[in-house]
């Protein structure tokens, strides 16, 4: 028998199942794959969901979350870990706590609060929670226009607001924070802006016009992870991620009725 010699790195999403496969768990996994990344995973809630939207979503217990997260970092042990829909305050407080006393300190908050087109997700108790206890763990904070605008306190419509709202962010704590532009308008859409306290940077890259966007900042937010455990510095991850997002969208899916994903295996699909 061969003897095997591989040991990547290892990263962890903390997240919601999509049954779609487009977002959420699914899309984190694809996206640790192909940056030869090996995944690991705790999930917090099932949805039922496809192109079309959600039907239905269901919450894991508390305990439940909690005992996946140890049971892989007590064996397997995690160089980074990404956290997506939490759903509700007790579980974000419970991942909280859980990631401090497990000290793990690479972490990649998306903040899903609101959706892209501006629909609230979770509750003000939720946000309070996130806020309090999540913020300050995330070594990249990865926000999209309503998100930074609940986070900052100020309205966004122009870049020197999302610059503003850039720094307003960090100030509450986080390590450093890239408020995405994918909400925002014309020239602005897509475009982000970082910062980490001390350099504040526009990050733009290639507009790609496709409708089949689903599971965009899951995807964003589970690359710079990937990058963060293959030990690239934060900013560098950030450009990585982009970069692969990019790529993605130029190879979106045409799958479903509604809104497809994006094309995470697009190395695997030719043409």
């Amino acid at each position: 028998m061969a003897k095997n010699t591989q040991t990547p790195p290892v990263a962890m999403t903390i997240a919601g199942s999509d049954s779609g496969g487009g977002a959420g768990i699914q899309a984190d996994l694809r996206t640790f794959a192909f940056h030869k990344v090996h995944g690991t995973s705790a999930i917090t809630c099932v949805t039922a969901q496809n192109t079309c939207g959600v039907t239905r979503v269901d919450a894991i217990p508390t305990e439940a979350v909690v005992a996946q997260i140890e049971a892989v970092v007590e064996d397997i042990g995690i160089q980074s870990v990404k956290l997506g829909m939490l759903l509700n305050a007790e579980i974000m407080a419970a991942v909280a706590e859980t990631l401090s006393r497990l000290k793990i300190d690479t972490c990649v908050v998306d903040p899903v609060m609101v959706s892209r087109t501006g629909a609230k997700l979770i509750d003000d108790t939720a946000i309070a929670v996130l806020t309090e206890k999540l913020l300050p763990l995330a070594t990249v904070l990865t926000p999209n226009r309503y998100e930074a605008q609940i986070l900052s306190g100020s309205k966004i419509d122009t870049l020197a607001d999302m610059k503003v709202a850039a720094e307003n962010i960090y100030a509450s704590g986080c390590h450093a924070v890239l408020v995405k532009g994918g909400g925002m308008t014309g020239q602005l859409k897509g475009v982000d802006v970082w910062y980490d306290g001390d350099r504040l940077e526009v990050l733009t890259t290639e507009t790609v016009h496709t409708s089949d966007t689903h599971g965009t900042g899951c995807t964003l937010s589970a690359a710079i992870a990937a990058n963060l455990a293959l030990n690239q510095d934060a900013l560098t991850a950030v450009r990585s991620a982009k970069n692969y997002v990019t790529q993605a969208l130029q190879h979106s899916l045409r799958i479903g009725q509604g809104q497809g994903p994006v094309g995470h295996f697009y190395s695997l699909l030719g043409g």
